[in-house]
């Protein structure tokens, strides 16, 4: 069945379609993508990983035409982003 693995860093993304057995999990198409190969950094005991947006464990079943994604921390550094207004201050 054919299903695809998903990451990004900041300035990549990959995208990846690949063949897997039936029974495969989160994991074995993880790896059998090469993607960790492509991006050492990835530490699959420390990333989440989803199913088209949904959180996933590495032991999860697939269906054909699963999207994998590997998620990253989002790490934002609070003095360069601005605060959001949520109205609670309004001046007008």
């Amino acid at each position: 069945m054919q299903v695809s693995v998903a990451y990004s860093e900041p300035g990549q993304q990959l995208w990846l379609r690949i063949e897997v057995p039936e029974d495969s999990t989160v994991e074995q198409a993880i790896i059998q993508s090469g993607i960790l190969r492509q991006f050492p950094g990835i530490d699959l005991t420390e990333q989440k990983v989803g199913i088209f947006g949904k959180l996933a464990k590495l032991d999860a079943g697939l269906q054909a035409g699963d999207r994998i994604e590997i998620y990253r921390a989002i790490t934002a550094d609070p003095r360069t982003v601005p605060r959001r207004n949520t109205g609670d201050d309004d001046d007008d």
